[in-house]
């Protein structure tokens, strides 16, 4: 009697490990997967999000459902992110701001590197420089010449705010040009480029998507594109590079990470899913529209990339005076 219960003990606890067995084994993925995006629905962020999303619930076969998390320079819902299984069925889309907040936040609730395993770089989008038709220049260094004339007429810049990648991006300006502009901070880029059509500023960085329609019509006058390359939509802007300032080069770049701690097969999986949805031309036709050109890297090459950034945007905002005290 005691064998035939220890054989049939045997049997239930084999039949209570098999099933967990099989969920390790089971395919991935094998249920909806989570997209957060650590800033309020409709921004560019948002957007990329949603296109992407789409295409990986195509190619993966589960929904890619968009979580958006708004809320203290995006830290919020990138914290939530961090604290997430690390199971591939969370991940996170995050702007430029990811590698610029570790220096304008006093303590974050996460590490930027160790809590995340980068997946790839989605995509990159142009920054513009622009002036107010009234301002004499129609280059770079025309705008420097005409701002040393006239200190008084050409003396600030606008930016959507204080510690953003575009204010940041202004001050590396002033610093390579030598020029003593003010940053005149404003709520977002809409109130932006509104300040720069009524000539409010002379000079503001926004994205090609806020401007080039402003560029097109006339009613303001493009300088140069901030990115490594030309855009595609706008290419006779040239690069601040092509103007003679080949340090001055960012983008508002939008990446995709897990929680730290995924199964290497699970990175692969979400990263060929990723790339190959990027390569399809209607996600490259609709992210250009958002003057964004996509990327596609490799999970290194975006590790390389934060490790790099962090310490770039922490000089700049050191100087920009925008660190906690």
């Amino acid at each position: 009697m005691k064998r035939r219960a220890f054989i049939t003990l045997l049997g239930g606890g084999a039949a209570m490990i098999l099933p967990a067995a099989a969920v390790a084994a089971e395919p991935f993925p094998g249920r909806p997967i989570r997209l957060i995006v650590p800033y309020p629905a409709g921004g560019g962020t948002d957007i990329v999000g949603r296109v992407l999303g789409q295409k990986l619930h195509e190619s993966l076969g589960q929904p890619v459902v968009i979580d958006n998390r708004g809320g203290a320079g995006g830290t919020l819902g990138t914290a939530l992110a961090a604290k997430s299984a690390p199971d591939g069925y969370t991940l996170l889309l995050v702007p430029t701001s990811h590698v610029i907040n570790p220096s304008i936040y006093a303590k974050l609730p996460y590490d930027t590197e160790r809590d995340f395993a980068p997946i790839t770089m989605v995509a990159s989008a142009a920054i513009l420089m622009a002036v107010h038709p009234r301002v004499p220049a129609d280059t770079v260094r025309g705008f420097i010449e005409a701002a040393k004339a006239r200190p008084q007429a050409i003396a600030n810049y606008g930016s959507a705010g204080a510690g953003t990648v575009f204010h940041l991006t202004g001050e590396l300006f002033k610093q390579l040009a030598g020029l003593p502009l003010q940053h005149v901070p404003y709520r977002g880029g809409a109130p932006t480029v509104t300040a720069l059509l009524a000539g409010e500023v002379p000079l503001a960085f926004e994205t090609m998507l806020a401007l080039q329609p402003h560029v097109r019509a006339g009613t303001l006058r493009a300088l140069a594109v901030t990115s490594p390359r030309r855009s595609a939509i706008m290419p006779e802007i040239p690069t601040t590079a092509d103007a003679g300032f080949p340090p001055l080069v960012a983008d508002n770049s939008y990446a995709l990470f897990a929680p730290a701690g995924p199964p290497a097969p699970i990175v692969a999986r979400l990263h060929d899913a990723t790339v190959a949805a990027l390569a399809l031309p209607e996600v490259r036709d609709r992210l250009r529209e958002q003057g964004a050109e996509v990327v596609g890297n490799s999970p290194a090459e975006l590790a390389a990339y934060v490790a790099a950034e962090i310490p770039k945007w922490a000089v700049l905002a050191r100087q920009a005076g925008v660190t906690p005290d």
